[in-house]
């Protein structure tokens, strides 16, 4: 293995640091880990909050900005954050209109945001909260009671940010969140898996020829291994589930998503056959976004989020945002 680390107990606090360094715009509290922006919360305003375990760069704290969120929760390596993090993420977003907690759909990330909310409210600090559960490919995981938390939740955080920007209500901002994600379905493929730091090996194993399919963001199981195919095919696979789970049609957005160990030549070829597919199959797609948004690391493959669009969410998704990761509009 190699990596450009200092050490494995390092990684998180060096990553830290240097984000503190190339975004001033954030505020990052090195001793309980939160990224929050510069300004502090503003007044008047839904505070917006999302996080879970680090290896999914820039998710979270890469979307941490105006027209998205306030601040973001960076755990341990594929580890949620703990509750006493999530609650200093949640003041430093407090504006006194309420606070909303975007939360993936894995149990750590679950039980110890739901304990923070909690303690928010001993404190008089309204929170909200949506578990985000996209994912086509398996029911239960090794992670998770239930679907997985994947590629919708940058969608979601993306229009809850400008909803919240606009004046929205605690209310109208989860609703928005909830409609996003019923309306957004997720598949990912792995062609190798990623590495932790600390284990030193690839997290799983796979043959010369092998793929796994419905591959979680932290390297759990999919449906099944398959083999390799041209990417064609592969889209193809993946949009299949994503269609028999939620059929396609009408204006949909697209978030074709690298995993971290994919060049994006790659990406923009996988792209261009989720297209076709979908245009074949009766949806226009008006939206789009490719590269790595949510990833594991190093884990080479592709996941595919459709989100379902009406006008509402496109002038949402339209707003200006200006994170670190995602800028457009100003």
């Amino acid at each position: 293995m190699k990596k450009l680390i200092n050490s494995p107990d390092s990684v998180i606090a060096d990553a830290l640091r240097g984000m503190a360094a190339a975004h001033p715009a954030l505020s990052v509290d090195h001793d309980t880990r939160v990224i929050s922006r510069a300004g502090g919360a503003a007044q008047g305003k839904v505070g917006l909050v999302s996080g879970g375990g680090s290896g999914h760069e820039p998710l979270h704290g890469g979307y941490v900005g105006p027209g998205m969120l306030d601040a973001a929760v960076p755990g341990e390596i594929y580890t949620s954050p703990v509750p006493d993090q999530i609650l200093a993420a949640t003041k430093a977003a407090d504006g006194g209109a309420g606070v909303l907690h975007i939360v993936k759909n894995y149990t750590g990330d679950v039980l110890n945001f739901r304990m923070a909310a909690e303690l928010a409210e001993d404190e008089d600090i309204r929170v909200s909260a949506v578990v985000m559960n996209d994912d086509t490919a398996v029911e239960d995981s090794t992670f998770t009671a239930g679907r997985r938390g994947t590629g919708a939740t940058v969608v979601a955080e993306k229009i809850a940010g400008a909803a919240a920007a606009q004046g929205a209500d605690l209310d109208a901002v989860t609703r928005l969140v909830t409609e996003v994600n019923d309306r957004s379905r997720s598949f990912g493929i792995a062609l190798h898996a990623g590495t932790v730091p600390a284990a030193g090996t690839p997290g799983f194993e796979l043959g010369p020829d092998e793929v796994e399919l419905g591959v979680g963001i932290h390297g759990e199981p999919g449906r099944e291994r398959g083999s390799m195919a041209p990417v064609r095919d592969l889209v193809a696979y993946a949009l299949e589930a994503i269609n028999a789970d939620r059929p396609v049609g009408g204006d949909v957005l697209v978030l074709l998503n690298g995993q971290g160990g994919t060049p994006l030549i790659e990406l923009y070829g996988a792209y261009a056959e989720a297209v076709d597919w979908l245009e074949g199959h009766g949806a226009t797609v008006t939206r789009n976004l490719v590269g790595n948004y949510i990833t594991s690391l190093d884990q080479a493959g592709f996941s595919i989020t459709v989100t379902a669009l009406d006008d509402e969410l496109v002038r949402l998704w339209d707003a200006p945002v200006e994170t670190p990761a995602l800028r457009w509009g100003r």
